[in-house]
């Protein structure tokens, strides 16, 4: 009786709109003709290719200091966009694109405000999607998922012990694609150019107190001239430090700072006695905003902090010398500065604490997710499935020399240990240990191992024991920036254990969140950057504890508690 009820229930909310099946209709077919006559060719439907074409709208990030794109091509027209038309028969139509980040983010909450999604875009985290879903906007994908996920997306799906599933799921339905991510994303790290150090005769900094002395040197000794920087900060679209909801890849952060003082802000703590809290508002916390300001105020961060437009800037024109974000930051994130300086040897190093150690706040599986509209077409749909399918099969084989972040509806999906595990099994190539071909799997789980096996000898010469930048042959672009980032920037992640691991008691918005959480967050934002830049005294930390208490955050601490029982 119970299922029989819940059936009826469903079939209910469907017809509201709550939860929403996808149009029926064929991109090409009579609107009133239900199922679609457009066939799938080829033996998996996986990755099977349409009879007639399909069109899908989407809406696309763009990064504004990217310069890969050959003449000619646009975000609606490149070897990502023509791959898809030539091997699925599916037609790219971008409806709108924004500059990563903010920009990005306020076109995502403009178009699920206006109720006008189109057919998919990424949306940057969970709260999108659940106020989406909530809105009755997405598609219930739960079923066509099931039929056309290919064996290796399925495989990565299933490595997360269904975590990725309940992230990407709205009251027990599959509506959207979730980002699974490495591990290593979600820990912060410190590039510091490795040259500059070695030109003024100094140590590599392990400590919070050794890297403001170190940033101290760069700037008076003018390594990069009058303008040099010590630190850089975030720019207007990236953050000070992660938080629950998007716990990964942050540029020029600082989390690393953060995490040395045993400081987790924008994460929800388990206190090890039934209580919960928030980091944002811990003591811990607030002696490290009294650091920044510090730092800050002798000018050791980049004075622009917070009001960049592009956070590499001063990186990419190699003014500054140390930097924190995660391993592909040095490689991918960079590139122009190894174009504009090839001697530029960033190299990737924990930040300790006063005795030691190494914290680090950890991620969740994957902060983006796809949504697809409730409004597409059923064979839409299917096409944005084929070609998250095709993403993660054929990623090693694309020319990566044009930014893979031009592949439509690009949403990674990894293995967990896939970067710690090609650090090892690359080393091992080089050292003639193991042979490319050993990694010739199709559909391995490690999807970019066997295509990175092969590239490996060609770009890095020894000795492997202590690369550096002049170990790297930079020919290839596209390969050196993706074995730079696997070989420096996660060497640390992949042979150091990290002594303290700090997990988000959720990464999700629990009811009041969906209430009050903007407010709040910008409540919390403005503080922090004011009391780092000046503009507002540490003291002023006090009182934004106290108004975050009562506007919600005691409430909504209550809410996290409960879930510890769960």
């Amino acid at each position: 009786m119970g299922k029989k009820i819940l059936s009826i229930i469903l079939a209910f909310l469907l017809s509201l709109g709550i939860l929403a099946a996808c149009s029926k209709n064929s991109t090409k077919n009579a609107a009133n003709k239900g199922e679609s006559t457009n066939k799938l060719v080829g033996d998996d439907p996986a990755f099977g290719k349409f009879t007639n074409p399909v069109d899908v709208h989407i809406g696309m990030s763009v990064d504004p200091t990217d310069k890969t794109l050959p003449k000619g091509d646009s975000a609606g027209s490149n070897q990502y966009t023509r791959y898809v038309k030539e091997k699925y028969n599916i037609n790219i139509i971008v409806d709108w694109t924004a500059a990563t980040g903010n920009d990005f983010n306020q076109k995502v909450s403009l178009s699920i405000a206006s109720g006008k999604l189109p057919d998919g875009m990424v949306a940057a985290d969970r709260t999108y999607m659940t106020k989406a879903a909530s809105s009755g906007l997405l598609c219930d994908i739960t079923d066509l998922f099931k039929q056309y996920q290919s064996s290796q997306v399925k495989e990565i799906m299933e490595s997360t012990q269904g975590r990725a599933m309940e992230n990407a799921s709205y009251n027990g339905r599959m509506v959207s694609l979730p980002n699974i991510t490495v591990d290593t994303d979600g820990v912060h790290i410190m590039w510091i150019r490795k040259d500059w150090l070695d030109k003024l005769k100094l140590p590599v900094p392990k400590t919070l107190s050794d890297i403001e002395k170190t940033a101290k040197a760069f700037i008076d000794n003018k390594v990069a001239g009058d303008k040099t920087i010590g630190i850089a900060g975030p720019s207007k679209n990236t953050f000070l430090y992660c938080t629950f909801l998007t716990s990964s890849n942050n540029m020029c952060g600082f989390d690393p700072v953060f995490s040395a003082m045993d400081s987790y802000p924008g994460y929800w703590l388990d206190n090890g006695d039934g209580t919960v809290s928030y980091g944002s508002i811990s003591e811990s916390t607030k002696k490290t905003l009294t650091l920044l300001a510090d730092w800050y105020k002798k000018g050791l961060i980049d004075p622009e902090m917070g009001t960049r437009d592009n956070v590499g800037d001063p990186i990419n024109s190699n003014q500054c010398g140390i930097f924190f974000g995660p391993w592909w930051n040095g490689g991918y994130g960079n590139g122009d500065s190894f174009k504009n300086d090839p001697k530029a040897n960033w190299q990737a190093y924990p930040v300790y604490t006063d005795d030691g150690k190494w914290n680090a706040h950890m991620k969740t599986t994957g902060s983006s997710y796809t949504l697809i509209s409730k409004k597409a077409s059923e064979d839409a749909v299917k096409a944005i499935l084929i070609m998250n399918n095709a993403l993660v099969r054929d990623e090693a084989k694309f020319d990566v020399s044009v930014s893979i972040g031009w592949y439509p509806l690009r949403n990674v999906m990894a293995a967990a240990n896939e970067t710690e595990y090609e650090y090892k099994e690359l080393l091992k190539v080089l050292k003639g240990e193991t042979k490319p071909e050993d990694y010739n799997k199709p559909n391995s789980l490690y999807k970019l191992m066997y295509s990175d096996a092969t590239k490996v000898q060609k770009v890095i010469k020894p000795p492997f024991d202590n690369l550096n930048v002049s170990n790297f042959d930079m020919s290839n672009f596209g390969d050196f920036q993706r074995l730079y980032s696997l070989m420096i920037g996660d060497r640390s992640f992949a042979t150091i254990p990290i002594d303290k691991k700090v997990y988000s008691v959720t990464y999700s918005q629990t009811p009041t969140m969906e209430v009050k959480w903007a407010n709040l967050k910008k409540m919390e934002d403005e503080t922090m950057l004011k009391i780092i830049i000046g503009q507002s005294p540490v003291s002023s930390f006090d009182k934004f504890v106290t108004d975050w208490k009562s506007q919600g955050g005691d409430q909504i601490t209550t809410e996290v508690k409960a879930l510890l029982k769960k």
